[in-house]
């Protein structure tokens, strides 16, 4: 019986819809190559295109090259300066880019097993908008949820599906990631994905992922007031590092809603968005640092937070980025993460008297017990200062004004009484 790796499994579950697309020749993927080659022309350089993908401009042209062979014809009219589209490689990018963009749509089917919004969205909007607004948000968010499934296949798409038991699962797959409970988790909820794909294709009977405890994610704290002091002292008002700070901080943005926001949101006179992750509407009004930031940053973009190629985050690169920022300041606590500055919203919410439905309103918690959490955590802060006073103060009221010594004498009198 022929052995299918892992690897084969996450190529058929991206290309349910175009199974015969992928086509590997003389060690080039053509799914690949046409990625390449859409990239170089939107960038208009080999050299651009490279970087955007961290390949070297050689590998860009071999991957061009590859197209080429296949196609019987120029692509790319080549200078050392520019590239331009040959008659042929304008009809091939556009194929190229209908059959990509299929591929997309595919992968999306492919992966709305989960818990998460799916079925067919229609958006009436003018060209312009689409191309400013919409593309870039939309380019975004696919790039960041193929990149668990890529990674899969990256570091153990070599692995014999019929091979996969839950102890291997367990030794060689998960306990690798034991201290990122989050990714562990992840890739956990993309494993089954594929098993339940390899069900269907009867490359597999059972899933061997049953018993496997999902395990919780590591509690993210958050930051201290020196943190935030060190962090404000690195990076100005005018850095885009500091206006994601401030959006974090006084809007209690996660990540996932933080590196996609727009001069839209932050032109409102408040700021409301959706939280990704559980689909609840939030309205805030802005604080006066946040509008300062804001105000202080060059609009360069839709997207507030751009890269230094001028395009919108991915999801982990923002992550990534904003890490490296506090590095930067001199804050070497590991466990000082992006995401505590929405913990420290709901704290400094809490610590300023805010009721449990107020910070439930504000943070977009679901429930009325996460946002007690931040008043309980207020309340023994609070008692733990009162406490303490407290404490003083009986120490000194055990000092007696008075000594006891003197207490009940009777003053003496030297001479005699006339």
């Amino acid at each position: 019986m022929r052995r299918r790796r892992l690897a084969v499994v996450v190529e058929v579950r991206l290309n349910a819809c175009s199974r015969n697309l992928i086509v590997r020749r003389d060690g080039m993927d053509r799914l690949d190559a046409m990625k390449v080659f859409v990239l170089a022309v939107d960038e208009g350089s080999l050299a651009a295109a490279g970087r955007k993908l961290g390949r070297s401009p050689a590998a860009v042209s071999r991957a061009i090259a590859f197209l080429e062979e296949r196609v019987g014809a120029e692509l790319l009219h080549r200078t050392t300066r520019s590239i331009k589209l040959s008659e042929e490689g304008e009809r091939y990018v556009e194929v190229c880019r209908r059959v990509l963009t299929e591929l997309e749509e595919a992968e999306d089917i492919a992966t709305g097993a989960r818990a998460a919004p799916r079925g067919l969205l229609t958006i009436t909007a003018p060209v312009v908008s689409g191309e400013m607004v919409l593309r870039p948000i939309l380019d975004a968010f696919l790039d960041t949820y193929r990149s668990r499934l890529d990674q899969i296949r990256r570091d153990h798409g070599h692995r014999a599906v019929a091979g996969l038991t839950k102890d291997r699962i367990e030794e060689k797959i998960l306990k690798p990631l034991h201290n990122k409970p989050g990714a562990k988790i992840d890739t956990l909820k993309k494993l089954r994905i594929l098993i339940r794909h390899a069900k269907d294709l009867k490359w597999l009977t059972a899933d061997p992922s049953d018993g496997i405890k999902r395990g919780k994610s590591k509690e993210i704290r958050a930051w201290t007031d020196a943190e935030l002091a060190a962090f404000e002292k690195r990076w100005p008002f005018g850095t885009k590092q500091r206006a994601a700070y401030e959006l974090m901080l006084n809007v209690g943005t996660a990540r996932v809603d933080t590196h996609l926001t727009t001069w839209i949101q932050a032109d409102a006179e408040d700021f409301e968005y959706t939280r990704r992750k559980t689909g609840v509407p939030v309205l805030v009004e802005k604080a006066d640092s946040l509008r300062q930031a804001l105000a202080a940053l060059p609009r360069k973009h839709v997207c507030i937070l751009t890269t230094e190629y001028g395009k919108p985050f991915t999801v982990d690169g923002f992550s990534g980025w904003l890490r490296a920022a506090i590095t930067s300041a001199g804050i070497a606590d590991l466990s000082c993460q992006p995401h505590g500055l929405r913990k420290t919203f709901g704290r400094l919410l809490a610590d300023a008297g805010a009721t449990a439905h107020d910070i439930m309103a504000a943070v977009g918690h679901l429930t009325l017990a996460d946002a007690e959490r931040y008043t309980r955590e207020a309340d023994r802060r609070r008692g733990g200062r009162r406490a303490i006073v407290k404490l003083e103060d009986h120490k000194a009221n055990r000092k007696p004004q008075t000594h006891s010594a003197g207490l009940g004498n009777v003053a003496k009198t030297q001479g005699i009484s006339k």
